[in-house]
């Protein structure tokens, strides 16, 4: 979707795009036309141009260079919630400077390591636990890594494709298929982005047990066995989203300073294992297509601008 880039007023930065990271969930989502009608306004990305009912302009990662704005800033690296597009001009606000310790590639990985940040709050996981994560997509992955540098936590990722084995034992954990899940865990997050990976994790928790859903199904609909043991063992399904931040921090954490968190959290060159495919801006609409619905070893999807 073509578009004019603005000239920057005060108080505005230019970017000359590196990289946007491409979400494998949600950018599916929209491209399939998957967002139901009645999330279109909150599933509204910043800086959107269009709407799901297309054309639509979405994407929330994008690394440049700053070209304009700040003097302090000119020639920084910074990074910015904002659909794919070769230069984009924000409001000042919007960007958040990339730490030299931090290559602009790996920087692109900032929205999700977020919602990981906010996955791994909302899970309550502490010392010692023992937990399951249903899904070794790129957020699944990431919630693996923060939880298994956490003293004393056992982490398995579960998944159908078992060549995502290497990654999560880079990543730290201990991968499973979906038949050898472990039992009688402490807590389960589900990031598959199915129901099939929800019921896997209900059955994977132990007594009083919390399962996590971080997944986005869209219009899509999660049918869920809540009779007999969900009942029994007494069970916590608990939403994670990452628009907001989990009422227990609320009061003290900005989303300013969660995204200056997850800026540290980047500078762990383990990461880097999770990009996967980088795909020059010119190619995109051509590759992107068969990268998001039919390549099952493609992980971090990264656009790169010259």
């Amino acid at each position: 979707m073509p578009g004019a880039v603005a000239q920057p007023g005060p108080d505005m930065v230019r970017l000359s795009a590196r990289y946007s990271a491409v979400s494998r969930g949600t950018e599916r989502l929209v491209f399939e036309g998957r967002v139901p009608e009645s999330e279109w306004e909150r599933m509204r990305c910043p800086h959107q141009e269009g709407s799901f009912a297309f054309p639509v302009k979405y994407g929330y990662a994008l690394v440049g260079r700053v070209t304009d704005g700040p003097s302090e800033w000119v020639g920084r690296t910074a990074f910015t919630l904002h659909p794919h597009q070769t230069e984009a001009v924000v409001g000042r606000d919007w960007i958040t400077l990339v730490p030299d310790g931090v290559p602009p590639r790996r920087a692109a990985l900032a929205a999700n390591m977020e919602t990981a940040l906010n996955i791994v709050w909302d899970s309550g996981v502490s010392v010692g636990d023992r937990v399951l994560v249903v899904g070794a997509g790129v957020v699944g992955l990431l919630v693996a890594r923060l939880l298994a540098r956490i003293a004393g936590v056992e982490v398995s990722v579960a998944d159908v494709n078992p060549t995502r084995a290497g990654v999560t034992t880079v990543m730290g954990a201990l991968f499973c298929g979906i038949d050898e899940v472990p039992s009688d865990m402490d807590v389960a997050i589900n990031t598959s982005g199915n129901d099939a990976g929800l019921r896997t994790a209900l059955a994977a928790v132990g007594l009083e047990g919390r399962v996590v859903e971080a997944s986005w199904h869209g219009a899509n609909e999660a049918r869920l066995p809540l009779g007999g043991a969900f009942h029994a063992k007494r069970l916590q399904i608990v939403s994670s989203q990452v628009g907001r931040i989990p009422s227990d921090r609320a009061a003290r954490w900005t989303h300013r300073r969660r995204l200056d968190t997850v800026m540290r959290l980047l500078a762990d060159r383990t990461l880097d294992a999770l990009i996967t495919h980088e795909v020059p801006f010119a190619d995109a609409p051509a590759r992107l297509p068969a990268l998001l619905t039919a390549e099952p070893d493609a992980l971090a999807i990264l656009i790169t601008y010259d």
